[in-house]
């Protein structure tokens, strides 16, 4: 009886860890109930004409330097980019009443319905779709947030193509299948929970050679672009790297090498990796803000890359310097 009249004090205990998209959902509900309140607040008035757009500020801004409500903004509007429209002839055939092609199956088919005593022609056209995209990106310690960012732009590819990821540090691991989940913060957190390497070392050349033995054939069909995403920054066998680079060249479509270095006015490819990687991609870009993802979008639907994006433009300032 003492004991149950006796004053205790309740533990305390640890909140469950918030699920993923639990974030969003209580930013959303709060949104909610702020609306109902009607409160006077102080109008401040600025003549902004003289300054910069703080939107073109922070598109503009690098993915290192942003806080965490930023990159949360940066991930919601990588969300919302324009999927490039970069559609090739493939080797299947669609119906069209207006094709030049002859349907020779169709028309018979047809035909059955009648008995044979009416045929008429049917025309097919060849389907124009969307090539796959090949993403292989670099987990280092110095490509960490980059990554992480660049996980959210493959999720967001792949609602309009097939995506097929690869992450590496010291080894490679394909993260296919957990990209492929609805919720974007889920997709990331499966993938980071996946990759044991994360923020180690980096080795390019054999993460290459592993791609390039185990899933260039299973990956690299139907005309696929590969995005390399990486510094450059090797220090292994550079023999390798060139070779490996090199079949990787010869067995994609297109490989575009997203640089973050290139955020740098000072960049210079002087670098023994950069300068074995450069003679053999189609595109030097970098990917460190919003803009430069929004280019690459650009980039994509189109079939030449610009002046200032070709990998001869750098090996020759870096040769200068």
């Amino acid at each position: 009886m003492l004991a149950m009249f006796s004053a205790k004090t309740p533990a305390k205990a640890e909140p469950p860890p918030a699920k993923a998209g639990a974030r969003r959902v209580s930013d959303a509900l709060e949104g909610r109930a702020d609306a109902r309140r009607v409160e006077e607040r102080p109008t401040l008035d600025v003549d902004a004409r003289l300054t910069v757009s703080a939107d073109e500020v922070f598109r503009a801004k690098d993915f290192a330097q942003m806080s965490a409500a930023e990159l949360a903004e940066a991930k919601a509007a990588i969300r919302r980019l324009v999927s490039p429209d970069d559609r090739v002839v493939s080797r299947l055939f669609r119906s069209d009443g207006h094709g030049r092609r002859f349907d020779a199956r169709r028309t018979l088919r047809a035909s059955i319905r009648s008995g044979g005593d009416l045929i008429l022609p049917r025309f097919d056209r060849p389907r124009t779709v969307l090539p796959p995209l090949v993403v292989i990106a670099d987990i280092s310690g110095s490509m960490s947030q980059y990554s992480r960012v660049m996980l959210h732009f493959m999720h967001a590819m792949s609602a309009e193509r097939r995506v097929r990821a690869f992450l590496f540090g010291t080894r490679l691991t394909p993260i296919t299948r957990q990209l492929a989940r609805k919720d974007p913060d889920e997709a990331v957190a499966a993938c980071s929970n996946l990759v044991r390497d994360w923020s180690g070392g980096t080795r390019i050349g054999a993460a290459l050679e592993e791609f390039n033995r185990r899933w260039s054939r299973r990956v690299l069909s139907g005309g696929a672009i590969v995005l390399l995403v990486t510094d450059g920054l090797e220090r292994d066998d550079m023999q390798r790297l060139a070779r490996e680079v090199d079949r990787l060249h010869r067995s994609c479509r297109r490989l575009i090498w997203l640089n973050p270095l290139l955020r740098f006015d000072g960049f210079s490819a002087r670098a023994r990796g950069v300068r074995a990687l450069l003679p053999h991609v189609d595109e030097f870009r970098s990917a460190h803000s919003l803009d430069s993802l929004a280019d690459l979008c650009v980039a994509l639907s189109r079939t030449r890359a610009g002046r200032d994006m070709e990998p001869r433009t750098w090996l020759k300032a870096g040769e200068a310097a």
